[in-house]
């Protein structure tokens, strides 16, 4: 049984580990999607168009977690002790993605490009396997799915001893995490989204998934790998479960948010269409002032 080492803060602080090259990658893309993304809001600013500020700052929080739990001194932990990779995992499944996808790279991409860019982002959205894997039940399915061949199969210590299939999985979680909140709390609107209250419900009734394996973890009678505790693997599995259930309560908050603000909306425009009594107090307040009907009304067939 091997023995998973304490958490030193020092080591948080300083261990950065730049010198892999799955880390240096990781970082290279994460500093490109920040430039571009800032590109993209000077380039609106520049035809006087303004981009939402909190757009900007859930995006750019977004690229700062995967930073904190990829490329800093907490990734050297994430294979020696379980809680930090779970710990890791959750942001890169269900921390990371939903930010970026509040942040509307798409539609922010769109509006800041030129035509022949936007054509190319319209044909890639529209493209038949993005198409399919944004469907709401094939990006849950994966999603899930995901969360239980990392930690709830033998996968998981194949990661352990193959560093690249390790780097892989982080690929992997990252993009399945962000192809399911996209559909969820998106600002980019994918081909096949649902309506607010059952991507609300979709969230409620993936919750006892969720639950369910951070309870299998913690009262599991064996550790999840040889590498590990039984101490560290019942201290990760309760870790899962109780932040998986905050963070899609989260999630939950800001759908219903969401929802309110379309609620909103649309009892403002109700408030604006005209209703009969406005109408005819409008033609008799044109009457009066012309002296005579307005051509919508007596231009209006009888019957």
């Amino acid at each position: 049984m091997g023995v998973s080492p304490p958490v030193h803060l020092h080591q948080l602080l300083t261990a950065w580990p730049l010198r892999s090259w799955a880390t240096d990658v990781a970082l290279a893309f994460q500093l490109a999607a920040a430039v571009l993304y800032g590109w993209g809001v000077r380039r609106l600013a520049a035809r006087g168009r303004r981009w939402p500020a909190w757009r900007a700052i859930s995006f750019g929080a977004g690229l700062l977690v995967t930073v904190l739990v990829v490329d800093s001194g907490f990734a050297s932990y994430d294979t020696s002790v379980f809680t930090v990779h779970v710990i890791q995992h959750l942001v890169l499944m269900m921390v990371a993605p939903p930010l970026l996808a509040l942040g509307g790279p798409v539609t922010l991409a769109l509006q800041a490009s030129k035509r022949p860019t936007q054509t190319r982002i319209l044909r890639l959205l529209h493209a038949r396997p993005l198409a399919v894997l944004t469907m709401p039940l094939v990006a849950a399915g994966l999603y899930y799915s995901a969360m239980y061949v990392d930690l709830g199969s033998s996968f998981y210590r194949l990661g352990l001893v193959h560093p690249l299939v390790h780097d892989v999985t982080h690929l992997v979680m990252f993009t399945l995490g962000y192809l399911y909140w996209w559909s969820v709390l998106g600002v980019d609107r994918t081909s096949r989204q649902l309506p607010l209250p059952l991507r609300l419900a979709g969230l409620v009734v993936g919750m006892p998934f969720e639950a369910f394996l951070g309870i299998a973890l913690l009262s599991s009678r064996s550790s999840i790998a040889p590498q590990h505790t039984l101490s560290d693997t019942h201290t990760g599995g309760g870790a899962f479960w109780v932040l998986a259930m905050v963070i899609t309560g989260a999630g939950a908050a800001v759908l219903i948010g969401q929802w309110m603000r379309q609620e909103e909306r649309r009892a403002a425009r109700d408030d604006r269409r005209p209703t009969p009594e406005t109408s005819d107090t409008w033609v008799a307040a044109w009457t009066a002032r012309t002296g005579s009907p307005p051509p919508t009304v007596t231009n209006k067939p009888a019957g």
